[in-house]
């Protein structure tokens, strides 16, 4: 009898040892996905704290942290349209701690602008988008012209003769007035202005005809009389200036389409678990009320959480890349 037992405690105990290997070998996969996170995350933003996309990162950077049981900080690193920022991300651990919240002039546009950022789409992995904002064609009260239709013909017929300011060269402004001069047919000189305070104060003492605005930046002015809103870039009106038509709804202009957008995204080859925790976090932090409400008030329309965020990257990318190389923008 204690020979029969001795083998039976024998052959339990090696059965026993036996699963805690396995279970030794297995755990690390098996248990990531819960075990993550288990440090602080860190939101990377391109720009000084104040500017928009700082913005979406301090609204969204909260309610992330209570979907996701972590501690989020959100930290600025400004230079290079936001390319600082992104690379820094690019080159981060793909283990989920080092996030990119981003806007397009980063994430697509300055690749085609400055041949010295090597990164793509692809050096990402797409977490999704948080929201848009549209862009506003203005003209200053020296311009005179009230609508699309008065702006197309004047600058048709002074072909060279006007000029359009943005923010900046290579910027998502930027290239909407390049758009707009290419599906128009018409030729206007382009102004970069170092940020939208100069440019505001130019077209509001008409020392220059047009340029354009992110909506909310130009939305006081226009409210106030000292500039003319010519139309919106997005192809639908802004609910924000529902009055305002769309520059699409003239024919001469009926593909035009372009906004800010602003995403997460994270360094390539995230883990599978990690990044699906990521899109389901960001997809119920955009669907709170608060979130929602903030994102509103920043004059941004929430994005619609169930919207292939890679698919959509993809086709921006290849929009910037076009209007880029037709008006030979480079810095």
């Amino acid at each position: 009898m204690f020979a029969s037992f001795s083998r039976a405690r024998r052959a339990a105990l090696a059965a026993c040892a036996a699963g805690a290997l396995a279970g030794l070998a297995a755990g690390p996969a098996a248990a990531q996905p819960d075990a993550w996170p288990a440090k602080p995350i860190t939101l990377l933003v391109g720009y000084p704290p104040g500017g928009s996309t700082d913005l979406m990162a301090r609204i969204v950077g909260p309610e992330l942290a209570r979907q996701l049981g972590a501690t989020v900080v959100i930290e600025n690193l400004g230079g290079a349209g936001g390319a600082i920022a992104a690379q820094k991300v690019v080159n981060a651990p793909a283990d989920g701690y080092t996030l990119l919240v981003g806007a397009n002039n980063e994430l697509s546009i300055a690749r085609y602008v400055n041949r010295s950022i090597k990164y793509t789409p692809a050096s990402f992995t797409p977490i999704g988008l948080i929201a848009t904002q549209p862009m506003v064609l203005v003209a200053s009260q020296k311009a005179g012209v009230r609508n699309t239709a008065e702006f197309l013909k004047e600058a048709k017929a002074h072909p060279g003769q006007y000029s359009f300011g943005s923010s900046g060269i290579g910027t998502a402004l930027h290239l909407a007035g390049e758009m707009v001069k290419q599906q128009g047919g018409i030729f206007m000189t382009h102004i970069p202005y170092r940020g939208v305070a100069p440019l505001t104060t130019d077209l509001v003492g008409n020392n220059i005809e047009y340029g354009v605005f992110v909506l909310s930046s130009g939305l006081p002015h226009i409210r106030s009389g000292k500039v003319t809103a010519i139309g919106v870039t997005t192809a639908k009106r802004s609910p924000l200036l529902p009055e305002v038509p769309s520059l699409s709804e003239n024919p001469a202009l009926k593909n035009l389409d372009i906004d800010i957008w602003f995403a997460m995204a994270g360094p390539a080859k995230l883990p599978d678990a990690v990044a699906t925790r990521l899109r389901k976090a960001l997809a119920d932090t955009l669907q709170n009320p608060d979130v929602r409400k903030k994102l509103a008030d920043a004059s941004a329309t929430v994005a619609d959480p169930s919207q292939d965020f890679a698919r959509f990257w993809a086709g921006e990318d290849a929009k910037y890349r076009k209007i880029v190389e037709f008006a030979k923008i480079t810095e």
